[in-house]
C-alpha cells in the first residue's frame, strides 16, 4: 500500500525471506515491492527490523531487503564464520540474489556500516552508492591499548545482558524503555524492533543476540582500523555519511566526533558527510530523522 499523494510505503511489516549463504540461511525481511533495490546491514546487537522506519519512507518503487547478520535476530543459529568479510559477503550474496542483474544500493548502521563498506569496496560492480549511518570510520586505537579491555569497557552493559533471562516480553521491553537514547523518543518503530529481538522460552525470554558472534565482531571492529581505512579510501562508488550529534546514551557528544569526519572525508576522495540534527545514534535510523536516511538513500545518485 503507497500514499497516492507521496508515493511513500506505508506499510510497516516486513515479508520474512530466506538467504542461502556458507554454513545456513539468514533471515532477511523485505519491506517495500519495487524494482529498485537496497540492501542494509544492522547494529552490533540488532537486527533487520532496525530499518523499519527508514523503508517506509521509500518512495513506492523501491524495495529494502534488511539482512539479520549472522548471530543476531532469526540468524542467530546461522554458524559462522564471522566477521566483516562474513558479514560483506552475506551482504554481496542479498544484491546478486535480489538485484536483477543490475548495482544496488548499500547501506548500514553503526557496525553494520562497517560491513556496508567492505561490500562495496570487495565487489563495487554490485553496488551503485554507499550510505553509512553513523558508522563505518575507523575507531582510533592508541599503540598498547588491550581491545578486549577496551571492549568490556565500551560494551559491558550491552554484553551483559545479552546473556539476562527476563520473566517475559514485557520485562524485557521495559529494559529498553527505561534507556536513556531510546525512552525519551519511543514509538512505534523502535517498539517493534525491541520486540523482534526477544527469543527464549516462557519464563526465560532473552535477547536473540548471541554473545559469541558479538564479542568476535565487536573485536573485530576496534582491532580493524587500517584495514576500514583502505577500504574508505579506495571506495570506487560514492559514498556518504550520516552522522548523529548525540551517541549511544542519547547525549553529545556523538560516536562519530566532528575531527574524525573530517580527516576521513578529506582522505576518501568517494566519501562526504552530513550532520543529521536532533538524533542520537539510534534515532537517526529509528526516528523521524528515518526520512531524512530515505531520501539520502535514493537521491545519491
Amino acid at each position: 500500500m503507497t500514499d497516492e499523494a507521496t508515493g511513500q510505503t506505508l506499510d510497516r511489516d516486513p515479508v520474512e525471506l530466506e538467504l542461502p549463504v556458507e554454513g545456513g540461511t539468514l533471515r532477511v525481511l523485505r519491506f517495500g515491492a519495487g524494482p529498485r533495490t537496497a540492501v542494509a546491514a544492522h547494529g552490533i546487537t540488532a537486527s533487520g527490523m532496525s530499518f523499519r522506519a527508514p523503508a517506509r519512507h521509500l518512495p513506492s518503487e523501491w524495495s529494502l531487503f534488511a539482512l539479520d547478520l549472522r548471530g543476531r535476530g532469526g540468524s542467530a543459529d546461522t554458524p559462522g564464520p564471522y566477521g566483516f568479510d562474513a558479514h560483506a559477503a552475506d551482504l554481496c550474496a542479498a544484491a546478486e540474489r535480489w538485484g536483477g542483474g543490475a548495482p544496488v544500493a548499500v547501506t548500514g548502521q553503526s557496525m553494520g556500516a562497517c560491513a556496508a563498506l567492505r561490500a562495496a569496496a570487495r565487489r563495487p560492480e554490485l553496488f551503485d552508492r554507499l550510505l553509512l549511518i553513523d558508522g563505518g570510520l575507523p575507531i582510533p586505537l592508541e599503540e598498547g591499548t588491550d581491545p578486549d579491555a577496551l571492549l568490556d569497557a565500551s560494551m559491558g552493559p550491552i554484553l551483559a545482558r545479552l546473556t539476562r533471562t527476563f520473566e517475559n516480553d514485557e520485562a524485557y521491553v521495559d529494559v529498553f524503555r527505561a534507556h536513556p537514547a531510546l525512552g525519551p523518543e519511543w514509538n512505534d518503530d523502535i517498539e517493534a524492533y525491541v520486540r523482534d529481538g526477544i527469543t527464549g522460552p516462557a519464563g526465560a525470554r532473552r535477547s536473540s543476540a548471541r554473545e559469541g558472534p558479538v564479542r568476535r565482531d565487536g573485536r573485530e571492529l576496534i582491532t580493524s582500523g587500517p584495514a576500514f581505512g583502505e577500504d574508505l579510501v579506495g571506495l570506487a562508488v560514492p559514498a556518504r555519511l550520516l552522522h548523529a550529534p548525540r551517541g549511544l546514551t542519547g547525549a553529545a557528544p556523538g560516536v562519530l566526533s566532528d575531527a574524525l569526519v573530517a580527516h576521513w572525508t578529506a582522505r576518501a576522495p568517494r566519501l562526504t558527510a552530513e550532520a543529521v540534527p536532533d538524533c542520537n545514534h539510534f534515532t537517526i535510523l529509528m526516528g523521524p530523522q528515518a526520512r531524512t536516511v530515505a531520501d539520502r538513500l535514493v537521491g545519491m545518485v
